[in-house]
Protein backbone atom coordinates (compact mmCIF):
# COMPACT_ATOMS: atom_id res chain seq x y z
CA UNK A 1 0.00 0.00 0.00
CA UNK A 2 1.29 3.21 -1.09
CA UNK A 3 1.59 6.33 1.06
CA UNK A 4 -0.56 8.22 -0.59
CA UNK A 5 -3.19 5.33 -0.46
CA UNK A 6 -2.54 5.26 3.20
CA UNK A 7 -2.95 8.56 3.75
CA UNK A 8 -6.39 8.35 1.52
CA UNK A 9 -7.51 5.53 4.03
CA UNK A 10 -7.06 7.00 6.80
CA UNK A 11 -8.63 10.50 6.38
CA UNK A 12 -11.36 8.36 5.35
CA UNK A 13 -11.42 6.56 8.61
CA UNK A 14 -11.11 9.75 10.44
CA UNK A 15 -14.26 10.77 8.95
CA UNK A 16 -16.14 8.17 9.60
CA UNK A 17 -15.83 8.15 13.32
CA UNK A 18 -16.27 11.65 13.26
CA UNK A 19 -19.92 11.30 11.44
CA UNK A 20 -20.60 8.30 13.85
CA UNK A 21 -19.59 10.49 17.20
CA UNK A 22 -21.67 13.84 16.10
CA UNK A 23 -24.38 10.84 15.30
CA UNK A 24 -24.11 9.36 18.68
CA UNK A 25 -23.98 12.79 20.31
CA UNK A 26 -27.47 13.73 18.49
CA UNK A 27 -29.46 11.02 19.81
CA UNK A 28 -28.03 10.70 22.98
CA UNK A 29 -29.73 14.52 23.15
CA UNK A 30 -32.88 13.13 23.06
CA UNK A 31 -35.17 11.96 26.54
CA UNK A 32 -37.13 9.54 26.74
CA UNK A 33 -40.72 10.37 27.07
CA UNK A 34 -41.65 7.02 27.93
CA UNK A 35 -40.56 4.15 29.66
CA UNK A 36 -41.82 1.62 28.42
CA UNK A 37 -43.55 0.66 31.60
CA UNK A 38 -45.47 3.22 33.15
CA UNK A 39 -47.26 6.55 32.19
CA UNK A 40 -44.85 8.29 34.90
CA UNK A 41 -44.08 11.70 33.31
CA UNK A 42 -47.71 11.53 31.78
CA UNK A 43 -51.13 12.50 32.93
CA UNK A 44 -54.73 12.29 31.73
CA UNK A 45 -57.05 15.25 32.57
CA UNK A 46 -60.47 13.65 31.41
CA UNK A 47 -63.12 11.46 33.58
CA UNK A 48 -63.35 8.86 31.17
CA UNK A 49 -60.87 7.23 28.46
CA UNK A 50 -58.72 4.21 29.53
CA UNK A 51 -54.63 4.22 29.54
CA UNK A 52 -53.05 0.84 29.81
CA UNK A 53 -48.96 0.05 29.61
CA UNK A 54 -48.73 -3.68 27.49
CA UNK A 55 -45.53 -4.89 25.68
CA UNK A 56 -43.51 -1.63 26.30
CA UNK A 57 -46.15 0.49 24.53
CA UNK A 58 -49.20 2.68 25.77
CA UNK A 59 -52.64 2.00 24.58
CA UNK A 60 -55.65 4.37 24.30
CA UNK A 61 -59.25 3.36 24.74
CA UNK A 62 -62.28 4.62 25.25
CA UNK A 63 -65.48 6.15 23.49
CA UNK A 64 -65.09 9.39 23.98
CA UNK A 65 -62.45 12.00 22.65
CA UNK A 66 -59.67 12.60 25.53
CA UNK A 67 -56.09 12.55 25.77
CA UNK A 68 -52.88 11.47 27.76
CA UNK A 69 -50.09 14.58 28.49
CA UNK A 70 -47.06 15.02 29.10
CA UNK A 71 -46.91 16.72 32.82
CA UNK A 72 -43.73 18.88 31.57
CA UNK A 73 -44.10 22.10 28.95
CA UNK A 74 -41.34 22.26 26.17
CA UNK A 75 -40.67 24.89 24.27
CA UNK A 76 -38.70 24.68 21.30
CA UNK A 77 -37.70 20.99 20.78
CA UNK A 78 -37.49 17.53 18.17
CA UNK A 79 -40.36 14.88 18.88
CA UNK A 80 -40.35 11.43 17.91
CA UNK A 81 -43.11 8.61 18.27
CA UNK A 82 -44.09 5.86 16.62
CA UNK A 83 -48.49 5.03 16.37
CA UNK A 84 -49.87 2.39 15.17
CA UNK A 85 -54.11 3.79 14.45
CA UNK A 86 -56.76 0.76 13.65
CA UNK A 87 -57.75 1.34 9.80
CA UNK A 88 -61.01 3.33 10.50
CA UNK A 89 -59.82 5.89 13.47
CA UNK A 90 -58.44 8.79 13.75
CA UNK A 91 -55.49 10.14 16.50
CA UNK A 92 -52.96 12.14 16.60
CA UNK A 93 -49.57 13.80 18.32
CA UNK A 94 -49.88 17.24 20.35
CA UNK A 95 -47.62 19.56 20.89
CA UNK A 96 -47.46 23.33 22.25
CA UNK A 97 -50.87 22.31 23.48
CA UNK A 98 -52.94 23.53 26.69
CA UNK A 99 -55.37 21.96 29.05
CA UNK A 100 -58.17 21.93 31.89
CA UNK A 101 -60.17 19.95 32.93
CA UNK A 102 -61.95 17.42 30.37
CA UNK A 103 -60.54 20.21 27.70
CA UNK A 104 -57.49 20.40 25.58
CA UNK A 105 -56.51 23.27 23.09
CA UNK A 106 -53.39 23.29 20.33
CA UNK A 107 -50.84 21.71 18.11
CA UNK A 108 -51.18 18.99 16.55
CA UNK A 109 -49.82 16.50 13.89
CA UNK A 110 -52.61 14.47 12.71
CA UNK A 111 -53.04 10.80 12.32
CA UNK A 112 -55.69 9.90 9.83
CA UNK A 113 -56.86 6.61 8.03
CA UNK A 114 -59.66 7.76 5.94
CA UNK A 115 -59.43 7.55 2.46
CA UNK A 116 -58.91 11.77 2.46
CA UNK A 117 -55.24 10.54 3.01
CA UNK A 118 -54.37 14.00 5.42
CA UNK A 119 -52.20 12.23 7.94
CA UNK A 120 -49.25 14.67 8.83
CA UNK A 121 -51.19 17.06 8.49
CA UNK A 122 -51.31 20.42 11.18
CA UNK A 123 -54.41 20.44 12.79
CA UNK A 124 -54.98 23.20 15.81
CA UNK A 125 -56.92 21.56 18.14
CA UNK A 126 -60.36 23.57 19.59
CA UNK A 127 -59.52 26.50 17.96
CA UNK A 128 -59.07 26.96 14.13
CA UNK A 129 -59.12 23.49 12.86
CA UNK A 130 -57.04 22.55 9.70
CA UNK A 131 -53.55 25.20 9.37
CA UNK A 132 -52.59 22.89 6.69
CA UNK A 133 -54.32 20.35 5.57
CA UNK A 134 -52.76 17.64 2.75
CA UNK A 135 -55.41 17.94 -0.17
CA UNK A 136 -53.24 18.26 -4.13
CA UNK A 137 -50.03 16.81 -1.89
CA UNK A 138 -49.50 13.34 -3.59
CA UNK A 139 -46.78 13.11 -2.15
CA UNK A 140 -47.31 14.08 1.51
CA UNK A 141 -50.84 12.08 1.55
CA UNK A 142 -48.61 8.71 0.67
CA UNK A 143 -46.24 8.81 3.47
CA UNK A 144 -49.01 7.09 5.89
CA UNK A 145 -49.55 3.95 5.89
CA UNK A 146 -52.46 2.30 6.76
CA UNK A 147 -52.62 -0.71 8.99
CA UNK A 148 -48.71 -0.03 10.05
CA UNK A 149 -46.83 1.73 13.09
CA UNK A 150 -45.71 5.17 11.67
CA UNK A 151 -43.02 6.79 13.10
CA UNK A 152 -43.35 10.61 13.55
CA UNK A 153 -41.24 13.51 13.56
CA UNK A 154 -42.27 16.83 14.37
CA UNK A 155 -40.18 20.39 14.76
CA UNK A 156 -41.06 23.15 16.54
CA UNK A 157 -38.65 25.95 16.58
CA UNK A 158 -39.93 29.43 17.27
CA UNK A 159 -42.81 29.93 14.95
CA UNK A 160 -41.25 27.38 12.28
CA UNK A 161 -43.55 23.72 12.30
CA UNK A 162 -42.64 20.81 10.72
CA UNK A 163 -44.03 17.63 10.63
CA UNK A 164 -42.45 14.46 8.98
CA UNK A 165 -44.23 11.24 8.49
CA UNK A 166 -41.83 8.28 7.93
CA UNK A 167 -39.14 10.37 7.05
CA UNK A 168 -41.37 12.15 4.42
CA UNK A 169 -42.05 16.10 5.09
CA UNK A 170 -45.75 16.86 5.22
CA UNK A 171 -45.73 20.32 6.97
CA UNK A 172 -43.70 23.23 7.00
CA UNK A 173 -45.87 26.24 8.44
CA UNK A 174 -45.00 29.03 10.44
CA UNK A 175 -47.50 30.03 13.18
CA UNK A 176 -47.21 32.28 16.42
CA UNK A 177 -50.12 31.24 18.61
CA UNK A 178 -48.12 28.83 20.82
CA UNK A 179 -44.68 29.39 21.70
CA UNK A 180 -44.50 26.37 24.66
CA UNK A 181 -46.92 24.10 25.75
CA UNK A 182 -47.25 20.15 26.47
CA UNK A 183 -47.11 16.90 24.39
CA UNK A 184 -49.95 14.72 24.01
CA UNK A 185 -50.76 11.51 22.62
CA UNK A 186 -54.52 11.34 21.09
CA UNK A 187 -57.82 8.34 21.50
CA UNK A 188 -60.60 10.20 19.22
CA UNK A 189 -63.71 8.03 20.83
CA UNK A 190 -63.99 5.94 18.26
CA UNK A 191 -65.00 2.81 20.21
CA UNK A 192 -63.64 -0.24 20.27
CA UNK A 193 -60.34 0.49 18.63
CA UNK A 194 -57.67 0.58 21.03
CA UNK A 195 -54.38 3.56 19.28
CA UNK A 196 -51.02 2.42 20.63
CA UNK A 197 -48.13 4.63 20.93
CA UNK A 198 -44.05 3.61 21.31
CA UNK A 199 -40.37 5.23 21.34
CA UNK A 200 -41.97 8.71 22.81
CA UNK A 201 -38.72 11.05 22.88
CA UNK A 202 -38.25 14.42 22.63
CA UNK A 203 -34.60 16.59 22.17
CA UNK A 204 -35.03 19.94 23.68
CA UNK A 205 -33.52 23.02 21.70
CA UNK A 206 -31.93 26.03 23.01
CA UNK A 207 -33.89 29.29 22.46
CA UNK A 208 -31.56 30.40 20.05
CA UNK A 209 -31.72 27.67 17.59
CA UNK A 210 -32.74 28.50 14.60
CA UNK A 211 -34.82 26.43 11.36
CA UNK A 212 -34.37 26.54 7.99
Amino acid sequence: MTPSILRSLCASLAGLCLAFAVSEAQEADFVELFDGKTTNGWTKPYDWGDVKVEGGQIHLTGSKKFFLVTEKTYRNFVLEGEVYCPVGGNSGFQFRCHYMPNKLWGYQAEVDTSDRKWAGGLYDEGRRAWLVNLKDKPEAQAAFKNGEWNQYRIEAVGDHLKIFVNGVQTVDFHDSMDAEGHIAIQHHGEKGLTYKFRNLRVKVLPDSTSSK
